[in-house]
C-alpha cells in the first residue's frame, strides 16, 4: 500500500490553513475500542489522530465488519462529514487509546464558504484523502473476497 505521509495533515496542508482549521479544534480522547462513528451515523463533526491507531471499516451483509485501514498520528478521521447528506459511508474504531483533535462540520464548513482559499485547500486534501480511502479499500476487499486477492501491484 502506497504510503500516507503525503495526507498527513502536517503534509497536506498550506501552514496558514493548518493553523486556521487548528483555531477550532477541540482536544478528545477515545478509549481502546470506542466507536468513533457508525456507518449510516450523522456526519456532524471529524477529528485528526494526534496519538493511538483508529480503524475504518465496512459492513460486510452476513460477516464481520471488514477493516479498511488503519489510522495514527496526523491522519484524518471522517470525510463524509464534507457531502450531503451529512452521513457516515464507514466505521470508525479506536484500536488503542486515542488522542485527537475533533472539529465541528459545520463550523468548518461554514469558514471554506467564507475563505474561498481555505475551502480549496482543505476541499483538495480531503479529496486526497478519499482517492487514497477508496484504493484502500478496493485493494482490502479484494484480498478479502476475490478468488486470487487483490493482485495489488501498487
Amino acid at each position: 500500500m502506497n504510503s500516507t505521509s503525503s495526507i498527513r495533515f502536517n503534509a497536506a496542508l498550506p501552514a496558514d490553513c493548518r493553523t486556521r482549521l487548528m483555531e477550532m479544534a477541540g482536544e478528545v480522547n477515545f478509549d481502546e475500542g470506542a466507536h468513533l462513528f457508525r456507518e449510516g451515523g450523522r456526519a456532524d463533526r471529524f477529528w485528526i489522530v494526534r496519538s493511538g491507531t483508529v480503524t475504518l471499516d465496512v459492513h460486510v451483509p452476513g460477516r464481520r465488519a471488514a477493516v479498511i485501514e488503519r489510522l495514527g498520528a496526523g491522519e484524518l478521521v471522517g470525510c463524509s462529514w464534507l457531502f450531503a447528506p451529512y452521513t457516515w459511508r464507514l466505521g470508525a474504531e479506536a484500536m488503542t487509546p486515542v488522542r485527537a483533535h475533533e472539529f465541528d462540520a459545520v463550523r468548518v464548513r461554514e469558514l471554506m464558504e467564507a475563505d474561498t482559499a481555505f475551502g480549496a485547500a482543505l476541499g483538495h486534501w480531503v479529496g486526497q484523502v478519499l482517492a487514497h480511502r477508496l484504493q484502500a479499500a478496493r485493494v482490502r476487499l479484494l484480498d478479502l473476497y476475490a478468488p486470487y486477492g487483490s493482485g495489488s501491484y501498487l
